[in-house]
């Protein structure tokens, strides 16, 4: 049975490109709801990231009602019912109530339907379920709200019933823990995760990838990280974690949240090696691969005992966000923390750091005689680790001079 709830008007509901698509979308007075995230995170009070609408309408018919109200519409899933609505740049997603045919862990044949309970039936979880008219009127199908108030993250329905229907559904079952939860599991859902484990192997490894930044980006993830670990939810996808600790002792030094430095920190135990075909394997982007192999295999060994005139070559080289990265991976591994005096004062020499420029180059030689080719780059490579050598303090002629002289 269907509970309502009222939610107070929300600024993203009021705002004039969201009153334009609902009236698009709506002359006849069709049902046209809000669901999703901005219902949920709505009911929580949070920041609202995207804008979710659902009708009983078919897409072609959504298409046509947004032209005939001049709004930009693109069938960017047009398969699954999805539609994209542009409203003076904001950007709705607009999807007809549906109906799972046939699933197969991976993808799902729909068909159309105009009864919400039905669509709300096929979503994952309680909180997720939720719908929203533009009057502030909550449908509440599964009992999200009250999930939502008890930070309780629950399937709708039987748990291995919508991990078998789409087997991500598993990893953002622990991901939504990990956001909306607390260190209190709903337990149908971690004995269904653990038993469809295996499920995993068929997902792309875009889709694991998008997944396990998201889960690592949660402020405290680790309750989560444990009970995965526990329940052997790694082993299909990611099985060179072997323990948390290292990242529970990171996480209380980092300087900033990047789930990438996390993943680092969560693989700690196993050999460089072994983790070089991770990015590969999970699709990392170019530059997420690079920042993790910087990582893995650093150009620097950083740690809290490293001289202090090394520290800042590797702060003039890699950059201070990258040494900060090493010094509190090292820290984490070797049980230090910043009482200690020497990982204070390199902490400080990080934040105070800021980039300096080699002053000399190729064509200040050229203009003083030197030929171009292999010496002028030694003379090059020679006077600026002297420069570094010197505190980065000699200035454009004084590396002149010291390059002319050598």
């Amino acid at each position: 049975m269907t509970t309502t709830y009222r939610l107070e008007s929300q600024p993203w509901m009021l705002a004039e490109e969201t009153q334009r698509v609902i009236e698009a979308l709506s002359p006849q007075g069709q049902d046209v709801r809000f669901v999703g995230g901005c219902v949920r995170d709505a009911m929580l009070g949070r920041e609202i990231k995207d804008i979710d609408i659902a009708t009983p309408d078919h897409p072609e018919t959504v298409i046509k009602l947004l032209e005939a109200g001049k709004i930009k519409a693109i069938p960017t899933g047009l398969d699954h019912g999805t539609i994209t609505a542009v409203c003076n740049h904001q950007v709705f997603e607009i999807t007809t109530l549906r109906l799972d045919v046939e699933t197969d862990g991976r993808h799902a044949t729909v068909t159309y339907t105009d009864n919400w309970e039905e669509d709300a039936a096929r979503r994952d979880l309680t909180m997720n379920a939720l719908s929203c008219r533009l009057d502030g009127t909550v449908f509440d199908p599964f009992g999200g709200v009250e999930d939502l108030r008890e930070h309780r993250v629950r399937f709708v329905g039987d748990a291995e019933t919508r991990i078998e229907e789409d087997a991500l559904r598993l990893l953002r079952f622990f991901r939504f823990q990990a956001w909306y939860g607390t260190d209190v599991f709903d337990q149908e859902g971690v004995s269904a995760a653990k038993a469809k484990t295996h499920m995993l192997k068929g997902l792309s490894a875009e889709r694991i990838h998008s997944e396990l930044m998201k889960l690592l980006s949660a402020p405290n993830p680790l309750p989560v990280l444990r009970t995965m670990q526990e329940n052997q939810i790694f082993s299909s996808f990611l099985p060179e974690v072997r323990s948390v600790d290292c990242l529970a002792a990171f996480i209380s030094l980092e300087g900033r949240r990047d789930p990438l430095v996390r993943l680092i920190a969560l693989l700690e135990g196993g050999k460089a090696n072994e983790k070089v075909t991770i990015p590969d394997r999970l699709r990392f982007s170019t530059a997420e691969k690079q920042h993790f192999l910087s990582l893995i295999k650093p150009e620097y060994e950083i740690d809290s005992s490293t001289e202090e005139m090394l520290f800042k070559e590797a702060l003039y080289r890699i950059g201070a966000g990258l040494v900060s990265d090493l010094l509190r991976l090292q820290m984490a591994r070797d049980g230090v923390n910043f009482s200690d005096e020497n990982a204070c004062s390199r902490a400080k020499t990080i934040e105070e750091w800021r980039p300096v420029f080699f002053p000399l180059q190729g064509r200040d030689l050229i203009q003083s005689g030197v030929e171009p080719g292999p010496k002028m780059g030694r003379l090059l490579k020679a006077t600026e680790n002297w420069w570094i050598e010197q505190s980065f303090k000699p200035d454009q002629e004084q590396c002149l001079d010291y390059a002319l002289k050598i």
